[in-house]
């Protein structure tokens, strides 16, 4: 029944992207007028992304210089409203995109953004196990030119194995955890946020975790996006090239206001604030500058 559902909405979805690709033509082809702003949240603009992401990606793929044009993205679902669609369809990038879900990886391949593109769907749940294994295998000796980092658990400890070094990284931190801690929950390999914790809100690292490890690896971080869950950095020589300028975690850092915390029965509770952080008080974290497990 399902199946038979999705085929019969479809072709609505299939008209419902096209006009939203019109829309979006016409808007960057006025907006890059604007291309000498540096604030990135000047840019925002959401087609396919949850927020204003693909306006913020197209502004910086103008600062770079890529060399195949192609995207890397973990954590894509059925890749309706992700990071990377709107620059596969737009621009005409080259996609390697990785789920979980083997279910969400079919859905994907049954659709006509597996064939019109140069997109490669991968059903894996991503540990630093298996990591650059399977980019290795997905990108068969290309380059990635920017990779987003989504996967709602072990994000920070995927960064920290990635072998990949693209001009632009996108890494998804979780705003609950405030701007002042460097903490990301601890690593397993099977991280599951609802198994984790009921309310889906105990998940990912900090902004500064994040930061500090994307500074090691040779990034600059030039902000967030309003919405408050992504976070985007520029590897330092093309930073450098660009003209661009980073800034502080405290600059950059947003508390999100999308409420999607739920309660013990998994009902949405719309808590807000700093009520959704007295909701996993003392869940452990592990604090990546000490190096030592804290409690929240």
């Amino acid at each position: 029944m399902f199946n038979r559902l999705r085929r019969l909405f479809y072709p609505v979805q299939r008209e419902l992207d096209q006009h939203k690709m019109l829309q979006a033509s016409a808007h960057f082809f006025n907006a890059k007028r604007d291309y000498h702003k540096t604030d990135i949240s000047e840019h925002e603009y959401k087609v396919f992304s949850q927020f204003g992401d693909d306006g913020i990606i197209q502004f910086l793929i103008s600062l770079v210089t890529p060399v195949d044009r192609l995207f890397v993205e973990f954590g894509v679902e059925d890749f309706l409203e992700s990071n990377c669609r709107f620059l596969m369809m737009h621009n005409n990038w080259s996609g390697l995109i990785f789920d979980g879900s083997s279910s969400a990886i079919e859905r994907i391949r049954s659709r006509d953004d597996h064939w019109k593109y140069d997109l490669e769907a991968r059903s894996a749940f991503l540990s630093r196990e298996n990591l650059n294994a399977e980019l290795e295998q997905g990108l068969a000796g290309r380059t990635a030119d920017l990779v987003s980092i989504d996967v709602d658990g072990n994000d920070y400890w995927l960064l920290d194995v990635l072998d990949l070094r693209p001009a632009i990284l996108i890494v998804e931190y979780n705003s609950v955890f405030g701007a002042d801690r460097a903490i990301t929950v601890p690593y397993r390999p099977d991280f599951d946020r609802t198994k984790a914790h009921y309310s889906n809100l105990y998940f990912g690292a900090s902004l500064l975790a994040l930061t500090d490890l994307a500074t090691e690896k040779g990034y600059s971080l030039l902000g967030s996006n309003v919405a408050g869950n992504n976070a985007y950095y520029l590897r330092n020589d093309v930073l450098e090239k660009a003209g661009m300028s980073a800034v502080s975690v405290e600059d950059a850092y947003v508390c999100s206001r999308f409420r999607e915390g739920r309660d013990s029965s998994g009902a949405l509770n719309f808590a807000r604030g700093a009520d959704r952080l007295s909701v996993i008080k003392g869940m452990p974290v592990f604090n990546t500058r000490s190096g030592k497990p804290e409690t929240l």
